[in-house]
């Protein structure tokens, strides 16, 4: 599989909108703080989705197009770095704002090396935050292509399309979403609840064969198509999407 980096280009001297269009994805485990972040930034214009942990942030963002991410580090599940090397990993290059603890110049060298784009330390004021979130938003708009192929199947993020040797393939969201997640695993498992997690808004409920419905799917469409690709069921763990020759080598 090849994941090919956004690619980026610069609109001269146009800076980014903020507003209700701006969708901003808060990543805290501390209830209060998460309330404040979230109330302050939607008294100001934004959309504001907040999650606890690391699942729920990687969730999050396969589902959903933000412009910017404020990142916690100390969650309950694993450290907050996780979700910024997977971004950057994949060529994501939504602006990250880490919100941490960690005073030490050395750790914030890091993060910025990282991919942060930039960094404050706990405590800090509402206001600061607010401020910085808007210096973020206001840097040249970047316009991002990302790539996902893997033998003939080629799958635009982006533009949200995919193709099979060349030629377009309709998908459902919730099918396109689901081969997203695989694809983005570069031929690891995906699990059934990240899958689950993907498909779904936070406050809908999860049926029991959605996830099955939506790979069968996908499966009949590659078939018709000569994908030759197979989306492998690991029985009781999740699915993982492979090349028919490597599969059978």
């Amino acid at each position: 599989m090849i994941v090919l980096p956004f690619a980026r280009r610069h609109t001269a001297g146009r800076p980014v909108e903020t507003g209700a269009s701006m969708r901003l994805l808060v990543v805290e485990d501390n209830e209060k703080l998460a309330g404040l972040m979230k109330k302050l930034l939607s008294e100001n214009g934004f959309a504001v989705d907040s999650v606890e942990t690391v699942d729920d942030a990687n969730a999050a963002l396969v589902a959903t197009e933000y412009a910017l991410v404020i990142l916690d580090l100390s969650l309950p599940d694993r450290d907050g770095t996780l979700i910024l090397k997977s971004l950057r990993q994949n060529g994501h290059g939504t602006p990250v704002l880490v919100a941490t603890a960690r005073a030490d110049v050395g750790q914030r060298i890091q993060l910025l090396n990282l991919g942060a784009d930039d960094y404050l330390v706990k405590p800090f004021s509402l206001e600061e935050l607010l401020a910085r979130v808007r210096a973020l938003l206001r840097r040249p708009k970047q316009i991002a292509v990302a790539v996902l192929a893997l033998g003939s199947l080629v799958l635009d993020t982006a533009a949200m399309t995919l193709t099979v040797n060349g030629n377009p393939v309709e998908l459902s969201r919730r099918e396109f979403t689901v081969l997203a997640a695989l694809l983005g695993a570069n031929g690891k498992l995906v699990s059934r609840q990240k899958l689950e997690q993907a498909i779904y808004s936070f406050d809908n409920e999860v049926t029991p064969n959605a996830i099955e419905a939506a790979v069968s799917r996908l499966r009949k469409k590659l078939d018709i198509h000569h994908a030759n690709i197979d989306i492998a069921a690991m029985r009781g763990l999740g699915y993982i999407l492979r090349e028919r020759e490597r599969a059978s080598a």
